[in-house]
C-alpha cells in the first residue's frame, strides 16, 4: 500500500475550546485520535508543520508547506488547513510547480473538539479517499466533494466551497 503523507497546519480542525474564557486556541493536533477512532488502515505518515489559524499564516510558513510537499517522498499528500485561506495556499502550491504528486487540502468549519457537530471527521475521510484516486495535481476537498485548486472558491456567506463556473 502506498504511503500517504499527512501534513498538519492547524486551522479550525485542531482548535480547542477554552470553557473558562470562551476562546478557541491550539493545544495539540487531534489527527492521531481521529485516525485511531476511524480505525484507519492506511499507510500514513503524519507530520505537524505548524498549528496556526490560516488567517495568521506568514509567507515563511507558506513556503514551509510548499517545501514539505516538494521534498517528501510520498506522492500522495493530504494537508489539513484553515478554510479561510485554503484556496490561496492551494494556488501557491500549484504555482510552485510540484509535479508527479497528488496534493489534497482539507479543513473543517467546526472544530473536531466540538464532537459530533464537527465536519472534520467526514472531510478528513473524504480527503484521504480522494488522494488515492485523483490524478496528479492540487485539490481542495470539503463536504464530500473535491475541486481542482483553480476551480473553487469559499462562499463566506454560506461557509460552503463551491465550483467556479
Amino acid at each position: 500500500m502506498k504511503e500517504i503523507q499527512l501534513f498538519i497546519t492547524g486551522g479550525t480542525f485542531d482548535k480547542t475550546y477554552d470553557y473558562i474564557n470562551g476562546k478557541l486556541f491550539f493545544k495539540e493536533t487531534h489527527l492521531p485520535e481521529m485516525l485511531d477512532r476511524s480505525r484507519s488502515r492506511l499507510n500514513l505518515k503524519v507530520r505537524t508543520l505548524m498549528m496556526i489559524d490560516s488567517l495568521e499564516m506568514t509567507e515563511k510558513q507558506l513556503q514551509e508547506i510548499i517545501h514539505a510537499c516538494r521534498s517528501c517522498d510520498a506522492d500522495q499528500i493530504v494537508i489539513t488547513h484553515g478554510t479561510d485561506t485554503m484556496t490561496n495556499t492551494a494556488k501557491r502550491i500549484a504555482k510552485a510547480g510540484i509535479k508527479n504528486k497528488k496534493i489534497v487540502l482539507t479543513g473543517a468549519l467546526i472544530p473536531y473538539a466540538f464532537g459530533s457537530s464537527s465536519d472534520g471527521f467526514f472531510n478528513l475521510g473524504c480527503a484521504l479517499s480522494f488522494v488515492q484516486m485523483l490524478k496528479n495535481g492540487v485539490y481542495i476537498s470539503m463536504h464530500g466533494r473535491y475541486f481542482s485548486w483553480d476551480k473553487v472558491w469559499k462562499n463566506k456567506a454560506t461557509g460552503v466551497f463551491e465550483a467556479l463556473e
